[in-house]
């Protein structure tokens, strides 16, 4: 039955079937995606149409690259552009050198080849981001870096695919026409959205109906437009997104059209596995794995290489390399538009799936498990520090006769309120921060009372060149339990008179901190006021503190009753 009603139908339901179930097991739901267009597609033959599986796919590709462009926050790329691009660039040409020579030993022509070695390139937004935000390390340092690098791998994949059409009589001077295009597209995008677009989206905001609207007719349009000049309508759809997203109304526009990227992105996962074959299975699986082998292998040592040399420690290191050995989305999209302009046959298409089922289920328990992966590996992972080229400010600590009065661990959103009300104080502050920018701000700045150093808490031997025994008040903003534990244990070993203020994600964790001996715990996205808590604790630091910290105990114990 030809019908699309009927085979959207299908799509969704087996979606949401297999969604379902692999919720409930705690799995990735787009390996579900893709095993349930495996179900209704080559294996019970339900959906067949080569024309709707191709309208429904170049549809859903379409959607992902305008929500894509949406949530492009340019602001963000600054204070982590330099890392995100040297690794992002340097490790994109690595890995497409070895895929590509992967391809050509297992007899693959060369324009094969290059599509083989653009599987490797990329890692998937979808995925990664979904699975930090679940977790809450978005705004972490390690979260920061991979959104950067995502980013900078997001606008590569546009610009790989507006030379896709001219690859086959490939010219530097098309190729460089290409990219002068792409780029010309993306500043033509940022100039609309901030001279142009305003004024109509700022009457359309009065009307959320008229808003979302709105959005989707730039959407169509620019998608029209850039395909009559050549260009697909994906990269149209995404140029839309840019511009869009760069309005002051972008977040109310993501809102209105989220729930319609996630249906188009399931359409479009499913109809990736409704393209797979099984003809040459072992031949496909072996390469796939070896493919796969390389992005779980190769492209963490190379990731951890590049965010070394920027003077970042073993531990963000590892997490943000652990984050991204992953077979992107947009590797399929790039392979889909290459089966579109009949460069590549549906093989290597499925070759591209395989490798990314692997690839992401595999994600999934790294991310999951990933600061007991770190403890495991933490020996051979000091190997890295050779390309650690720090200069002189992360390396040393200004010398004082006195002891400081607080010791900050971890210079985040929560610790600045923190920091200038202790600076107002005029107390005088170590801060301690695995992040390079973060210790080169804080000694370069005005501060007079507050110098930093380069160190992990969860490292014993940072711990124990910190002068614990005459501090007065020791705040972690680090919210990692273990590490938070090792700190509060070391202080109080030395120093019971020392006022710790720890930090958790969850209220099981902070009431284990308080049980272990914490004398407050910030519960940043669980709790309100937390400045307003943490301000009085240490304007009361000479008082009796034991009242208000037992209220506050109090509180999240009751919460936590609720909550069973």
């Amino acid at each position: 039955m030809d019908n699309i009603f009927f085979d959207i139908g299908l799509i969704i339901i087996m979606a949401s079937l297999l969604a379902y179930v692999t919720r409930l097991i705690k799995q990735p739901l787009v390996p579900a995606y893709i095993i349930a267009g495996i179900i209704i597609g080559p294996v019970l033959k339900l959906i067949t149409s080569s024309s709707t599986i191709e309208l429904l796919s170049e549809i859903g590709i379409a959607f992902l690259l305008f929500i894509v462009g949406l949530e492009i926050d340019l602001d963000k790329l600054k204070n982590v552009a330099p890392v995100a691009t040297v690794a992002g660039l340097g490790k994109s040409a690595i890995l497409f050198g070895l895929g590509y020579l992967t391809a050509v030993m297992f007899g693959y022509l060369s324009l094969q080849a290059i599509y083989i070695g653009l599987i490797l390139v990329f890692s998937s937004t979808m995925v990664v981001v979904k699975l930090l935000a679940d977790r809450r390390e978005v705004d972490t340092l390690h979260g920061r870096v991979i959104v950067g690098i995502l980013l900078v791998e997001d606008i590569l994949a546009v610009l790989i695919l507006s030379t896709l059409t001219t690859i086959d009589s490939f010219s530097w001077m098309f190729l460089a026409g290409s990219l002068l295009k792409g780029i010309g597209l993306l500043a033509l995008a940022l100039v609309l959205s901030k001279f142009i677009l305003p004024r109509f989206f700022k009457y359309a905001a009065e009307s959320q109906e008229l808003l979302f609207l709105l959005s989707l007719t730039m959407c169509f349009l620019f998608g029209i437009m850039f395909n009559w000049i050549g260009f697909s309508i994906a990269i149209g759809a995404f140029v839309a997104g840019v511009a869009l997203g760069n309005l002051p109304y972008n977040l109310e526009i993501i809102g209105r059209v989220k729930p319609l990227r996630d249906f188009f992105a399931t359409i479009f996962f499913v109809s990736l596995g409704l393209n797979i074959i099984f003809d040459n299975l072992k031949e496909l699986l072996i390469l796939a794995a070896v493919l796969s082998l390389i992005v779980v292998t190769i492209k963490p040592v190379l990731l951890m290489i590049f965010t070394s040399l920027f003077g970042y420690k073993e531990r963000p290191a590892f997490l943000i390399s652990g984050s991204l050995i992953q077979v992107s989305e947009f590797s399929m999209i790039v392979l889909a538009q290459g089966m579109i302009l009949g460069h590549i046959s549906k093989q290597i298409f499925s070759l591209a799936i395989w490798a990314a089922i692997f690839t992401i289920t595999i994600t999934t328990y790294v991310i999951k498990y990933e600061h007991k992966l770190f403890d495991v590996f933490k020996g051979p992972l000091k190997l890295f520090e050779k390309f650690n080229f720090n200069d002189k400010d992360l390396k040393q600590i200004k010398k004082r006769k006195k002891p400081y009065d607080v010791i900050v661990c971890g210079h985040n959103r929560i610790a600045h309120g923190i920091i200038d009300l202790l600076i107002k104080m005029k107390k005088s502050i170590l801060v301690v921060d695995y992040n390079p920018d973060v210790v080169r701000y804080v000694i370069r700045s005005k501060y007079k009372k507050a110098t930093a150093i380069y160190g992990d808490i969860g490292d014993p031997e940072i711990i124990n060149h910190l002068d614990l025994k005459k501090v007065k008040l020791v705040i972690s903003t680090v919210p990692d339990s273990k590490d938070s534990l090792l700190l509060m244990k070391k202080t109080k070993k030395v120093n019971k008179k020392a006022v710790v203020i720890l930090t958790a994600n969850q209220i099981e964790e902070a009431l284990e901190l308080y049980s272990m001996g914490a004398d407050y715990v910030i519960l940043p996205y669980i709790l309100g006021g937390t400045h307003h808590h943490v301000s009085a604790i240490i304007r009361n630091m000479n008082g009796d503190l034991k009242k208000l910290i037992k209220r506050r105990l109090s509180h999240i114990k009751d919460l936590h009753k609720k909550r069973i």
